[in-house]
């Protein structure tokens, strides 16, 4: 039976997608479920999710063991198992993919966080797990940072779809738009199919978690919406502007915008406050397995996102006020997000690696 909560945000125009990906949620079907019971629609990954993956339980030991066995080793063996699981995963979402004309049904892989300032190593990179992959409904997903976006738009002109992450500003959104329509009007001037799909995900939690420490009481929890309605708002003049409509009657897809970190963090607010909040026809919303299971059971679709761009600019203004810089604030979170997946880069393979080695032996226990 279809969930009337989750039914109401896909049919008022709002796509779910999963923010998690492990074997258990495959092979239990759980995934699945979420897909045939809570209208989830697509999957996004990243290196702390599949660090979790790996460290928790045995699901992936064998497939290391026999990977090691083969002679692979580091982000060679991590990106086989990524692929496995992803393709398997795509598969489930293959006939939203075929039946939306691909605007849906995509699931994603990032590229190594450690190449997030390397243009070119990003660009090879996400070229050779296109290739690996060899898959119709994936994204990889690539950083818009300043060389992430040489690498967004190199990309997409190469025809390999996108899902641009670690955005968190109305500006750096523009910007990933911007490599997004440069590489699409390269294609169109060599005469090359313009459809190649691209989500840009704007990061919103983290915004209050960094602000509330130096915000006001009445203010918290209030930043990182506000910089989503702004977001929204640009997204909107974005696809009726000249130059969008030109590629999109040439063929191209929009790339939607996506909302990301939307998973609360403060104990003390609702746990379905941002999903809620952030209700907005042609967006997608990726949240994390315990939310949406949150929303599913007691979240309501009231004002919509598009009400509360005026209670925006006045939120962002008074955070002015506070002596807190905006766009100083965004260049530090895209920073500090960086840094926490490299981390989570690092703790993955060292995880792998620790899982490549034999077990000791009875005579040597």
């Amino acid at each position: 039976m279809k969930n009337t909560r989750t039914l109401a945000l896909h049919d008022f125009g709002q796509r779910l997608w999963l923010d998690n990906i492990t074997r258990q949620l495959l092979q239990s079907g759980t995934l699945a479920r979420y897909i045939r019971e809570l209208a989830v629609t697509g999957l996004t990954s990243n290196p702390t999710i599949f660090e979790h993956a790996i460290a928790q339980g045995a699901l992936y030991d064998e497939g290391i063991r026999v990977r090691t066995a083969a002679g692979l080793s580091g982000e060679t063996l991590f990106f086989e198992l990524a692929v496995e699981d992803l393709k398997r995963a795509a598969g489930l979402f293959r006939p939203i993919f075929e039946e939306s004309r691909g605007t849906d049904g995509w699931v994603s892989l990032e590229v190594s966080p450690l190449l997030a300032h390397d243009a070119a190593g990003t660009t090879a990179a996400a070229a050779h797990l296109h290739a690996q992959a060899a898959c119709a409904n994936l994204l990889i997903k690539i950083p818009g940072t300043s060389e992430g976006l040489v690498a967004i738009e190199e990309t997409i002109f190469a025809g390999i779809p996108v899902n641009v992450t670690l955005l968190f500003s109305c500006a750096q959104y523009l910007a990933a738009a911007q490599a997004y329509m440069r590489g699409l009007e390269r294609r169109a001037a060599m005469g090359l199919d313009l459809k190649v799909g691209s989500v840009a995900s704007l990061f919103v939690s983290r915004w209050d978690v960094a602000a509330d420490k130096v915000l006001p009481t009445p203010l918290h929890n209030r930043l990182g919406i506000a910089i989503a309605a702004r977001t929204y708002q640009a997204y909107r003049e974005l696809l009726v502007s000249d130059r969008w409509r030109s590629l999109e009657t040439a063929g191209a897809l929009p790339q939607r915008l996506l909302w990301a970190s939307t998973g609360t963090k403060d104990p003390a607010a609702p746990d379905t406050l941002y999903v809620e909040a952030l209700a907005a026809t042609g967006t997608i919303d990726t949240i994390p397995e315990k939310t949406l299971l949150a929303f599913a059971d007691h979240g309501k679709l009231d004002a919509t996102l598009l009400a509360k761009t005026s209670g925006a600019e006045e939120t962002i203004a008074r955070m002015h006020e506070t002596g807190l810089d905006q766009d100083r604030l965004a260049a530090q979170l895209q920073r500090e997000g960086v840094a926490s997946f490299a981390d989570s880069w690092r703790a993955l393979l060292a995880r792998i690696d620790e899982k490549s080695r034999p077990l000791p032996s009875a005579a040597s226990a």
